[in-house]
């Protein structure tokens, strides 16, 4: 069986994934709070921007987390296309979790459903992933540790649908957040802890990519795509704000419809003529 080594980097690679779970669930929490203030269109795109982030974040954390992931005595590659599909189900299975959630009448629910449909999603997204992997050998799990990663999933994933209900302070969104980057990092390497990697030497060449031509530049481009998305919801007024300004701007334009209510008799003193 072939040594596994989960940080080749050392703590670079569990930090980095950690900061981006963390900055996916930051924006998805704060984007449903947006969608269930919201009414209309509004509250769908902002739910389609939470559904966005949070899948991205999710995979962005454990495509990251794998840049440190080595097997001894083999390469290891990645099949491109199953490495994408792991992103689509991420991204449409949270989608069902959130829009679950945002249009739910009874709250109780649309949080048990959309935390075992987000969950199995997140689960879903992970061994996909791992499917993806292409080396010298062959890829074994543990099972109880498998369904272990799996619950936790589960849990983390109601818990932050949970959050995303209930908690509105930017303080509380970002202790929520903490939590949830944590929760989601866990399940993740739950999940690695049970792999076992049987090598077979072998001196053929491995289809697919590897991490530097593949994973890394997709990672970079979705964590980009994170913070332009955090800097945009942050500068995006809230729908209080907005109503504030509307309310501002009817005090401040003249009414063309006013009626004088002055009493008869009561009227503005006209400035007297200068004698020619």
């Amino acid at each position: 069986m072939g040594h596994l080594d989960h940080a080749t980097f050392g703590w670079l690679t569990p930090a980095l994934s950690y900061a981006m779970a963390c900055v996916g669930a930051a924006l998805g929490l704060r984007c449903t709070v947006r969608a269930l203030d919201a009414t209309g269109r509004s509250r769908r795109n902002w739910l389609l921007t939470a559904a966005s982030a949070l899948g991205t974040g999710i995979w962005t954390m454990h495509f990251v987390a794998m840049l440190g992931f080595g097997v001894s005595g083999t390469d290891i590659r990645y099949d491109v296309p199953l490495t994408i599909l792991s992103l689509v189900i991420a991204m449409a299975v949270v989608g069902v979790g959130v829009f679950a959630v945002g249009y739910g009448r009874d709250r109780v629910r649309s949080l048990l459903i959309g935390g075992l449909t987000t969950g199995v999603g997140v689960a879903s997204m992970h061994y996909m992933g791992m499917a993806a992997l292409r080396l010298h050998g062959e890829v074994r799990y543990d099972p109880v540790l498998v369904g272990l990663s799996v619950l936790i999933a589960v849990v983390a994933a109601t818990a932050a649908l949970w959050a995303a209900l209930h908690i509105h302070a930017p303080a509380a969104v970002a202790v929520a957040s903490l939590v949830m980057g944590a929760a989601v990092s866990s399940m993740h390497y739950t999940g690695m802890l049970a792999v076992r990697v049987d090598v077979v030497p072998s001196a053929a060449t491995l289809p697919g990519a590897t991490v530097m031509q593949f994973i890394f530049p997709l990672a970079v481009g979705l964590g980009s795509y994170l913070f332009i998305t955090s800097a945009f919801v942050a500068l995006s007024p809230t729908a209080g704000e907005r109503a504030a300004y509307a309310s501002a701007g009817r005090f401040t334009e003249p009414d063309e419809h006013a009626v004088d209510v002055a009493p008869p008799g009561f009227r503005t003193a006209r400035p007297a003529r200068t004698p020619h």
